[in-house]
């Protein structure tokens, strides 16, 4: 498979060279969205609201959001694309276009996975993990997806006291490195997420999944993952979610500014969240949009040209009304971004002794239905 190159994500630019790139690259998101969501999600508190449907009428949905702009669709092995079904999959790509972009193993929901997966102390837990991982690997490869993502939802603990925490890292790795050395070539794009399900989650944050990127990649040594290394590209990379994110209490901008400084940001996946919580996976925008907004500045700032992926919980809603209202929450919030005034918000950026206010102020008038209805802003001054 070809690794998209995310090389360029991690250009520094400044100055004038920055607004230049600011006002010259559009910020133009392409989608992709989850095969869960369109079935109602287990949940200990009330039945479904939304019918139960199969495989083939959860893609007929799908398929239906072409227009929109939804162009790939990511599943996870084996309860939602296996081996008997592969042959439907492909069919549904070669007739709506739309990508299988990730094949993703599942290494949450088993009862052998109950004292964690990839991390278990427990031998023959981990290594129904780490085959899993592997066999999910191949089917990457061989659908020729653009990552892999890994999530370790049940990778954790509830009890640190007297935990080996450090030894569960070490094993988490090394399962990693394992399916990644047998099966070359497949980038990872791993999912932080502080908690839920278990107490706390390992490599949690946003700075723990670049730590465990730099730390999985160090270990590499297949000559076809080393080709790819030395020629800098990255291979384990992330796929932040929003909601995680905040969950942790992270600034969506910060976080996403770190990962592409590193090159390492492979597809983002958004939803809406307050600060902490347990995770709702909102539609785009209902809560903190202005948080929205920043990280989509942060993204065009760095040249972002990957997926927006969708991780929806539409629970009283049909999934494809979540899905639209998020694409357009989106949209909207491009567009206003893509319109500012960049050559002002760099030099403001770059000589705040001289601007004090004038972001906060601008910003307003920007989202305002009438900014005519304020007094000017002062021009601000430009170098040289």
């Amino acid at each position: 498979m070809a690794l998209r190159d995310l090389r360029n994500q991690a250009t520094l630019r400044r100055g004038s060279d920055l607004a230049a790139f600011l006002k010259s690259f559009t910020l133009d998101p392409r989608f992709s969205v989850g095969v869960w969501y369109f079935n109602p999600a287990d949940n200990r508190f009330h039945d479904p609201y939304q019918p139960v449907l199969s495989i083939e009428e959860r893609l007929e949905r799908i398929a239906s959001l072409a227009p929109l702009g939804v162009v790939g669709v990511e599943a996870h092995y084996p309860n939602e694309i296996n081996e008997e079904n592969l042959d439907l999959w492909k069919r549904f790509s070669q007739e709506t276009g739309i990508r299988i972009v990730s094949v993703i193993p599942l290494l949450f929901r088993d009862a052998d996975f109950e004292f964690g997966s990839l991390s278990s102390p427990i031998p023959q837990a981990r290594r129904k993990a780490i085959d899993r991982t592997i066999r999910s690997l191949q089917l990457n490869k061989e659908l020729n997806t653009d990552f892999m993502v890994v999530w370790p939802g049940i990778d954790g603990f509830e009890q640190p006291f007297g935990a080996n925490l450090a030894d569960a890292r070490r094993r988490f790795i090394d399962g990693l490195v394992e399916a990644m050395e047998t099966v070359p070539g497949v980038r990872i794009a791993f999912e932080p997420k502080p908690y839920e399900p278990r107490g706390r989650i390992l490599f949690g944050t946003t700075a723990e999944g670049l730590l465990l990127a730099e730390r999985v990649e160090a270990q590499l040594q297949h000559p076809e993952n080393r080709k790819l290394l030395d020629e800098g590209h990255a291979l384990v990379c992330l796929n932040p979610e929003v909601g995680h994110m905040l969950m942790a209490y992270e600034d969506l901008a910060y976080s996403f500014s770190l990962i592409l400084e590193a090159g390492r940001l492979a597809h983002t996946h958004w939803n809406a969240q307050p600060l902490g919580g347990y995770d709702l996976d909102l539609p785009v925008g209902m809560v903190a949009p202005e948080q929205l907004e920043a990280a989509l500045y942060t993204l065009k700032t760095h040249g972002y040209q990957e997926l927006f992926g969708l991780d929806l919980n539409p629970e009283r809603m049909p999934p494809e009304e979540a899905v639209r209202a998020s694409i357009e929450a989106i949209r909207a919030a491009c567009d206003r971004i893509n319109e500012l005034d960049h050559e002002s918000l760099v030099w403001a950026a770059e000589h705040p002794d001289q601007a004090r206010g004038w972001v906060e102020r601008y910003l307003v008038r920007a989202r305002a239905p009438h900014p005519e209805r304020f007094e000017p802003l002062p021009r601000l001054g430009r170098e040289g």
